[in-house]
């Protein structure tokens, strides 16, 4: 609905206003007229409406003219819009503008375009919900400024904005894979919402490696969704599952694209992610999991893309590949992270390796501040287990 009614409007924040007054308007006419056959149109029916009927009133038309969509075949080298079949991609390229800076154009597309709240937003930044605010509101403003139009660029523009996108759809999956909060574990609209987007820029973009990572590490990925809650609606962590529950197709659709993506040299941070996801994705068993080779491609995943959870990650794979007291050394060597001080899964990641040491006293203090610092209510049970099963 957004992103349609820009189109209009030619400003995001007249917009999200046209939007709201529907929902609003819905509120009123559907409790006595009934819900309409097609709510979703009826509602971007009624929010453009709207952004005609300012843009009558206040003349905004005239003003915003050089921001609207231009016409098909208007620009030489344009993307026809049919091809792209998502309006929100269109949206998504105009948030990612290089004129932004780069972690603004993602917190921005995900809060305008991919159902996150601004709290989730801040969450996959590991940054307060106030300073998240105050960067999409900066964004917004840039994107008024610097008149930035509402469009799918030409290709010549695509490479300056792709990796952006990418950005965008992956913690989009990350957010749906693992519910940041709430009462579910996984939030099924925000992951097929990032596998739609991320097969819709493969047939954009068919022959970058990047966009095939990316693909590849979704389906890879979310293949193992079958198997990680059990019966009782528990969570059921990698050496429990049972991977004849997988999905074999995604598998092996996710490991031709790891072998294209990988092809590119050096390969991108998607193509490695990906590959990792392939390793865990063909070992027949838990105990047969080569952490060898996950190691080693997260040794060359931190020196390209050099964040804090990826170097949590590869400590917790030494730990797997070298034994527990070595993962302890490799995660307490990042104790003094700022952006890890209030994120869960470094406490419950320390938690786990001190229980397998059997310093059951500091494992307990850790599975209590891995609690305090989750907000998902099926983490929260399997935290809450293994702290009962702690010996005092």
């Amino acid at each position: 609905m957004l992103a349609a009614t820009v189109r209009v409007t030619g400003d995001i924040d007249l917009a999200e206003e046209c939007v709201q007054d529907a929902y609003a308007r819905a509120l009123t006419t559907w409790g006595t007229g009934g819900i309409p056959e097609k709510p979703g149109a009826w509602l971007t029916t009624v929010a453009r409406r709207r952004a005609i009927d300012l843009a009558r009133r206040d003349s905004i038309r005239e003003r915003t003219l050089p921001l609207l969509v231009e016409p098909v075949g208007a620009e030489p080298g344009a993307i026809d819009v049919a091809e792209i079949i998502d309006d929100r991609l269109r949206l998504m390229f105009t948030c990612c503008h290089p004129a932004i800076g780069t972690d603004a154009q993602v917190a921005l597309t995900l809060r305008l375009l991919c159902g996150l709240t601004t709290a989730e937003v801040a969450r996959a930044f590991l940054v307060s919900e106030s300073t998240m605010a105050a960067r999409i509101t900066r964004a917004k403003k840039k994107i008024a400024m610097a008149r930035i139009p509402f469009r799918v660029p030409p290709v010549t523009e695509l490479p300056s904005r792709i990796d952006a996108v990418l950005s965008v759809v992956y913690v989009l999956y990350s957010t749906g894979h693992t519910a940041p909060a709430g009462a579910d574990l996984i939030r099924r609209d925000l992951v097929e919402r990032s596998l739609d987007l991320a097969r819709v820029l493969r047939t954009l973009l068919p022959d970058d490696a990047d966009v095939a990572g990316l693909l590849a590490l979704v389906l890879l990925t979310d293949a193992r969704r079958p198997s990680r809650l059990g019966d009782d609606g528990r969570l059921v962590l990698l050496p429990d599952q049972d991977r004849t529950r997988w999905n074999r197709t995604a598998i092996g659709e996710g490991v031709a694209l790891v072998h294209e993506a990988l092809a590119r040299r050096p390969p991108g941070r998607f193509a490695l992610m990906a590959a990792i996801a392939a390793v865990h994705a063909q070992a027949p068993s838990w105990e047969a999991t080569d952490w060898t080779e996950i190691v080693g491609i997260y040794d060359l995943l931190v020196e390209m893309w050099p964040s804090p959870v990826v170097a949590l990650n590869r400590a917790v794979a030494v730990g797997l590949a070298q034994g527990p007291a070595a993962g302890l050394v490799a995660l307490d060597a990042l104790g003094d992270e700022p952006l890890l001080a209030t994120y869960s899964y470094f406490a419950s990641a320390r938690a786990d390796f001190l229980r397998q040491l059997g310093r059951s006293g500091d494992a307990r203090l850790a599975y209590e501040e891995a609690l305090l610092l989750s907000e998902n209510a099926v983490e929260r049970a399997f935290l809450l287990d293994r702290l009962g099963q702690l010996e005092y």
